[in-house]
């Protein structure tokens, strides 16, 4: 599963010919989820509420570079890395 940013100790992974709707898989130590692109949500898993909120200010900041991500990997096309949370 390639990585495509990583930040204050998340993950940020993205599988090649996912399943709809696009999301992507943040994983931290504590915990793993699966959060929607458009709109930004929690699909499932558990992060604590400090980290679920930078993923969260991550994934607005960079929706269209998610999105952009979510059809390079429906193409087989690798995704491209997406700047850190700073």
């Amino acid at each position: 599963m390639p990585e495509i940013s990583r930040f204050h100790a998340l993950v940020i992974q993205m599988y090649f010919h996912d399943h709809a709707p696009p999301h992507f898989h943040v994983r931290h130590g504590q915990g793993r989820a699966r959060m929607g692109i458009a709109p930004v949500l929690l699909l499932d898993g558990t992060l604590p509420p400090r980290l679920f909120s930078l993923a969260e200010r991550w994934a607005t900041l960079h929706q269209a570079e998610l999105l952009e991500n979510w059809h390079r990997l429906a193409r087989n096309q690798p995704p491209l890395p997406i700047a850190p949370l700073e």
